[in-house]
C-alpha cells in the first residue's frame, strides 16, 4: 500500500506540474468540501459575502463515501480542483483535502482551513493518530494530513492549544474569528423558530428537547437508554445524527426533523442534550440549556480522547446514566456553568465572524 500510495502521489505531482503552467487567475477563490455535497453554510454565507466584491469563485463539493461509485466520482472531483488550485490565488476548505495537503502549489496560493467545527472538545487530527477512532500515523503521514494551510479559522483562544496539536501546526497560523454560522445562529434565531412551528405547531405544546450526539466508529445503541427514560407525556424529542452516521429507533413519539439540520433547531429547542460534539458551542452562542449524555465516557476516552473535562466544565450538567440526566432536567438548569462555558470558549467578539472571514480572504487577494 506504502508503494501504492507513493506511485500515486508522484503521478499527481507531475501532473499537476503541467497543470501549474496555466495563469493565474488573480481574483479567483475555490471552495473545496468533502463534508457536503452541496456548499455547507459557512461556505455558502461566505460566498455570498464574498459576491459583493469583484470575485471570481468556484466550488466543488463531493462527499466521500463508501462505494467505488462514491471514490470515483471523488477522483475525479480532486482532478478538477487541481485546475481550480492551479489557477486561483486562495482556496478555502473544511476538512482534509488530499490535493491541498499532498502537492506543491504556487507560492501565491493561500490556503484558509475553515474547520467545520467551532472548537476541540473531542481530540482529532494528529491527537488521534494510531487510535481505535483515530487514523493511521503511517497512512497519515503517506498523506500528508493537514499540511500546507496557510490559516487556520479557529474559535475562542481557549481551543488554541487543541488547534495546534490537531492540525500539528503553530499558534500564528491560527485565527480566531469563529466561524459564519455565528452570525446566522444569532441572526436568524426567531426566523427559524417560526420555520420549524409552521411544520410542527405541536412543538408550542409541550419542552423541547434537540439530541444531537457526535460521530463514533461503532454502531452502539446505547442511547436509545435515553428514550426510556423520557417521560413524552411532558416533552417532544427529535434527533438528529451525525452527518456521517445513522442513528435508528423504534418510537413514534421520536421526531427526526428531515427538513432542518440540527444547527436550525437550536431555536426551537428548550433543552440541548449531546456529548462530545462541537454543536454544544453552537448550543452556548445561542445560550440553549445544554445537557451531556456521556453514557460511554470512558470508552470514549480510551479509543479517541478529549480536550475537556466536561464534568468538569459544565458541572451539574454532564452524567452518564440517561435516569440521571433526566432528574436534573426537571430540576433548576445551572445557567452559571453555562455563562462560565460561555465565557471562556467563544470567540471575544460575536456576530462579525463572516465580515471577519470575508477581508482575510480579500486582503490575501490583494
Amino acid at each position: 500500500m506504502t508503494i501504492i500510495i507513493k506511485i500515486f502521489k508522484a503521478i499527481l505531482s507531475f501532473i499537476y506540474m503541467l497543470i501549474k503552467l496555466l495563469p493565474t487567475r488573480k481574483n479567483r477563490v475555490i471552495f473545496l468540501s468533502r463534508q457536503d455535497s452541496q456548499l455547507s453554510l459557512d461556505f455558502r454565507l461566505l460566498k455570498e459575502e464574498l459576491e459583493k466584491e469583484d470575485v471570481d469563485i468556484k466550488y466543488i463539493c463531493s462527499r466521500l463515501g463508501d462505494g467505488d461509485k462514491n471514490y470515483l466520482k471523488f477522483g475525479l472531483a480532486m482532478l478538477k480542483s487541481m485546475v481550480y488550485l492551479a489557477t486561483a490565488r486562495v482556496c478555502v476548505i473544511d476538512a482534509y483535502w488530499p490535493a491541498v495537503s499532498m502537492l506543491k502549489h504556487k507560492k501565491d496560493l493561500c490556503v484558509i482551513q475553515m474547520w467545520h467545527a467551532l472548537g476541540k472538545i473531542k481530540k482529532s487530527g494528529y491527537q488521534t493518530l494510531d487510535k481505535e477512532f483515530g487514523r493511521s500515523k503511517k497512512m497519515s503521514e503517506l498523506l500528508n494530513m493537514h499540511e500546507g494551510y496557510t490559516y487556520i479559522v479557529a474559535g475562542g483562544k481557549a481551543w488554541n492549544p487543541m488547534y495546534m496539536a490537531s492540525f500539528n501546526t503553530t499558534e500564528d497560523k491560527l485565527v480566531n474569528i469563529g466561524l459564519p454560522r455565528i452570525d446566522h445562529l444569532l441572526s436568524t434565531r426567531d426566523s427559524n423558530r417560526e420555520k420549524v412551528l409552521s411544520i410542527y405547531p405541536e412543538f408550542k405544546d409541550k419542552k423541547v428537547i434537540l439530541y444531537a450526539p457526535t460521530f463514533r466508529r461503532n454502531d452502539s445503541n446505547a442511547w436509545e437508554k435515553l428514550l426510556e427514560e423520557i417521560d413524552f407525556e411532558q416533552y417532544y424529542l427529535i434527533v438528529k445524527a451525525h452527518p456521517n452516521q445513522k442513528l435508528t429507533w423504534d418510537n413514534e413519539n421520536v421526531y427526526s426533523c428531515p427538513e432542518f439540520k440540527a444547527v436550525d433547531l437550536l431555536s426551537t429547542a428548550d433543552y440541548l442534550i449531546t456529548d462530545y460534539s462541537a454543536i454544544a458551542i453552537e448550543g452556548a452562542i445561542l445560550n440553549t440549556k445544554t445537557y451531556y449524555y456521556l453514557y460511554d465516557y470512558q470508552e470514549y476516552r480510551d479509543k479517541n480522547g478529549m480536550n475537556i473535562d466536561i464534568f468538569t466544565e459544565m458541572p451539574g450538567c454532564a452524567f452518564r446514566e440517561a435516569s440521571e440526566l433526566m432528574a436534573a432536567l426537571k430540576g433548576e438548569y445551572s445557567q452559571k456553568a453555562l455563562d462560565r462555558y460561555r465565557e471562556k470558549f467563544l470567540p471575544e467578539e460575536l456576530g462579525t465572524s463572516t465580515k471577519k472571514l470575508a477581508q482575510l480572504v480579500m486582503k490575501e487577494l490583494g
